[in-house]
C-alpha cells in the first residue's frame, strides 16, 4: 500500500465504533481482517455497509479496510456504513449532499436506556403479585 491514496471516516452507532480506510480497488470489504460476507454473516447487514456506494454510484471503485470494536454485528455494520460515507467525503466532497439527504453522515443517537432502580430494566417493572 505504499504510494497509495487512502482516506478515512471514523464511524460510530450504539455502542460501536468503526475506524474505515476506503483505497482504490476493486469493492473488496475487508472487517477485523475477515471478509464482510464471513464477518457479518447476515445479507441485510452487508447491503447496509454497501448502501454509500450504491447512492454515490461508486460500487467496485473502492476497497474498504474496517476496524470495529464494541456493540454487535447490526451497531458495527451501521458504524461502518457512518464511516464509508465519511472516507467518501474525504474523497470526495461533491457526494456530501447525496449522502447527507439520506442521514449517512449523521451520528445515529439512539443508544440503550440505561437501567433504572426499582426496575428490571429501563422500564419494566417488577412482576406483580396480588397473594
Amino acid at each position: 500500500m505504499l504510494n497509495s491514496v487512502r482516506y478515512y471516516g471514523t464511524g460510530k452507532r450504539k455502542d460501536a465504533v468503526a475506524r474505515v480506510w476506503i483505497v482504490p480497488g476493486s469493492g473488496t470489504v475487508t472487517i477485523n481482517d475477515r471478509p464482510a460476507d464471513r464477518y457479518l454473516g447476515r445479507l441485510v447487514l452487508e447491503r447496509l455497509v454497501q448502501q454509500p456506494f450504491d447512492v454515490t454510484e461508486m460500487v467496485g471503485r473502492f476497497d474498504v479496510i474496517a476496524r470495529c470494536a464494541g456493540g454487535g454485528l447490526s451497531g458495527q455494520a451501521g458504524a461502518i456504513r457512518h464511516g464509508i460515507s465519511k472516507a467518501l467525503v474525504e474523497a470526495d466532497p461533491g457526494h456530501r449532499t447525496a449522502l447527507r439527504r439520506l442521514g449517512y453522515l449523521t451520528r445515529d443517537p439512539r443508544v440503550k436506556e440505561r437501567k433504572k432502580y426499582g426496575r428490571k430494566r429501563a422500564r419494566r417493572g417488577f412482576q406483580f403479585s396480588k397473594r
